[in-house]
């Protein structure tokens, strides 16, 4: 359901953005008030970079009155595949640079504050204080987990989004002043540790026009939650294959849950996921248990334990049917992603365990030319 704006909007549009921006005003339940709460609005932008560069172009076209955008990386000629914020002309000069250019160019009456520094843990709170949503298209984890702890803190919401290769995800890291549930957060849908070594997109590359697919879908969950129309990806993850053409929806719920006025009488508490060593995983694999994968394309790329199948897990969220095993051993880089899906598999009746410490706690596993019995006599010698 639609939540109350964020911002007040101002007193009047001048005339010429109110000329601009004439097809917004006609959009039922958005009209002028609508736009004159977009010129009100602060907007921070972590990147200029894939994703940052079509929000800063649509925000900036939608009205956005102020744009705080955070980079401190220059422009290079092999981002121009996916950044389309950037021109040739602009190989190495500050990203922010062409922030200032393009929003001068498509809405006179945005501001932009150009930050050409790397936010980090001890300045993210003072450079996000004051924005009324954050945007995060930045590309390593240890700024985004930095990004979404400040915005914890401050109680900003988080309009979040990653593209590798042919994938994306999106969702809002936020809970309302005045909801009953606590904060849907970063650490919910990505516990610490769990993303493992992510390959960068120069190893395994990601596709340009998703970029601005996803872009697009970042400015207009911030558009939403500015002007409270719609109804924002709260709770929900929105998962996109791009190769096969599909959008799917993965519930996300705060681990850190209130806990309830009255008890239910009896309810048992969900048992706990049990952890299996390597030869334990590869004995019920023998057994007939399914080795099911969770990992990224990139990763699984370098390796997996022979017999394993692969599917990735947004794909296993948005669609737990595909495995129809009765008997799974799950297993990822370092366990956490692998906990989530055997905690799935196990709401579905499947016998679900997860291969203790991922494949990181067992180096031979992922060698393609040993046979299972090598691998589980090296690893218990």
């Amino acid at each position: 359901m639609p939540l109350p704006p964020l911002v007040a909007p101002v007193d009047a549009l001048d005339p010429a953005e109110a000329s601009r921006t004439a097809r917004h005003a006609v959009l039922a339940g958005f009209g002028e008030i609508g736009q004159r709460r977009l010129a009100a609005a602060h907007v921070a932008v972590i990147g200029a970079g894939g994703l940052g560069s079509p929000v800063i172009l649509a925000l900036a076209a939608a009205g956005v009155g102020r744009l705080t955008v955070i980079d401190d990386d220059v422009v290079e000629v092999s981002n121009l595949q996916r950044q389309v914020l950037h021109r040739h002309r602009d190989a190495g000069r500050p990203k922010t640079a062409s922030a200032i250019r393009a929003a001068a160019d498509l809405s006179p009456g945005t501001r932009v504050d150009a930050v050409t520094e790397r936010i980090a843990p001890a300045n993210a709170s003072a450079l996000l204080a004051g924005a009324d949503v954050v945007i995060d298209g930045s590309d390593t984890f240890a700024t985004r987990r930095a990004v979404a702890d400040a915005c914890e803190s401050l109680g900003i919401p988080l309009v979040w989004g990653v593209v590798q290769e042919f994938h994306a995800q999106v969702t809002i890291f936020w809970t309302p002043a005045d909801a009953a549930l606590p904060a849907v957060r970063l650490a919910d849908l990505y516990p610490e540790g769990s993303e493992g070594e992510v390959p960068t997109c120069a190893a395994v590359g990601v596709l340009g026009s998703l970029c601005i697919q996803v872009g697009g879908i970042l400015a207009t969950e911030t558009v939403k939650l500015l002007t409270g129309i719609g109804e924002p990806l709260l709770g929900r993850v929105l998962v996109v294959d791009a190769l096969r053409g599909r959008t799917s929806e993965v519930p996300l719920r705060a681990s850190r849950m209130p806990a309830p006025a009255v008890s239910p009488a009896n309810a048992p508490a969900p048992a706990p996921v049990p952890d299996v060593d390597l030869e334990a995983a590869l004995s019920a694999s023998r057994a007939g248990a399914l080795l099911l994968d969770v990992r990224e394309p990139a990763e699984t790329a370098t390796g997996t334990i022979p017999g394993s199948v692969t599917i990735p897990l947004a794909d296993l969220l948005a669609e737990p049917a595909r495995v129809t095993a009765s008997s799974v051993v799950v297993i990822c880089h370092a366990g956490g992603r692998a906990r989530r899906a055997a905690e799935v598999l196990r709401s579905r009746g499947v016998d679900a365990a997860v291969l203790a410490g991922g494949l990181s706690a067992w180096p031979h596993a992922t060698d393609p030319s040993a046979e299972p019995s090598t691998i589980a006599e090296e690893t218990s010698a």
